[in-house]
């Protein structure tokens, strides 16, 4: 099965729980959030007001219903004064997204302590070096497997720095891990057999998981406790008339082809303990935060 045709499976196969989930408007019913736990958002979310007004956009996160927050950077404040406008706001960071400098490790984690994270984590890392010469830059990513093998020693590395540290490291995904190279065999497997288990934990973006063609309950499964994050991500269905180079577009939690109420109950048993709400652009529907408002929502009826 083609990696189109896995991800139009798993679209098709959520759509019916999916819709069901989706409250009518004004429609009140008792509510309680996924697992019982606090209700995440990751902030590159709301990247713009955050830019704009980083104190006011987290209280009004805080307004929502939202308890927890992943950094995605800081803007022009320091680490202890984005600290201050998160206590401020009432708003706990235990993740932190992170740009690793595998020379200068010492004030990444100097950061993550601040915001008072258990976790960093990498939103991204550059492709390993080959041979001590940088790797050559591509417009379209896909991760070799050789690529994913010095990966893997890459994060064992900053893994183990990280434990030093007092922090796990967490390594997030996108979709240019499951690019297959060959045989069905792609990127994200070999990371996940050549990464040490206690080191490396992995935190799973759903959204760009599914748009990949492949399936988080699988991972949960066949990996328990190695997930401890993920990232609840919709999109909107993939446009067939561009085959694999559609772009993911991004859509409020409920609105979209993800059904999460089946990748929550195998992922609680499976050592989950902290979500986000990420959504990708473009925001036309409506602004950042009333998106937020909405993704914030539909995992509030979940429960």
């Amino acid at each position: 099965m083609t990696a189109q045709s896995r991800r139009r499976f798993l679209i098709q196969s959520s759509r019916v729980g999916a819709a069901a989930l989706i409250p009518a408007w004004g429609w009140r019913r008792a509510f309680a959030n996924p697992l019982g736990r606090p209700i995440g958002i990751q902030l590159y979310t709301v990247n713009g007001p955050m830019r704009e007004d980083p104190a006011g956009t987290l209280k009004k996160l805080r307004e929502i219903g939202f308890r927890e927050v992943e950094s995605a950077g800081l803007g022009k404040l320091s680490a202890q004064e984005f600290r201050r406008r998160l206590d401020d706001a009432g708003l706990a960071c235990p993740s932190a997204h992170l740009q690793f400098d595998v020379d200068n490790l010492g004030s990444t984690f100097e950061t993550a302590h601040a915001l008072g994270a258990a976790y960093a984590a990498s939103g991204s890392l550059p492709a390993p070096a080959v041979d001590g010469k940088p790797a050559a830059a591509s417009s379209k990513r896909s991760m070799s497997l050789d690529e994913a093998k010095r990966t893997a020693a890459l994060v064992n590395r900053i893994g183990e720095a990280a434990k030093r540290a007092g922090l796990q490291y967490v390594y997030h995904n996108h979709d240019f891990e499951f690019a297959d190279q060959g045989g069905g065999a792609f990127g994200y497997d070999v990371l996940l057999r050549e990464s040490d288990p206690e080191l490396v934990k992995f935190e799973i973006d759903c959204g760009w998981m599914i748009f990949a063609g492949y399936d988080p309950i699988k991972y949960f499964e066949k990996y328990p406790n190695r997930i401890p994050l993920i990232h609840v991500k919709d999109f909107l269905a993939h446009d067939k008339s561009a085959g694999n180079a559609a772009p993911m577009l991004g859509a409020e939690l409920g609105r979209g082809v993800v059904d999460y109420k089946p990748i929550f109950a195998v992922a609680g048993k499976a050592g989950l303990q902290h979500y986000f709400v990420e959504q990708e652009g473009p925001f036309s529907r409506m602004d950042q935060l009333q998106a937020a408002r909405v993704d914030y929502e539909y995992l509030h009826s979940m429960g």
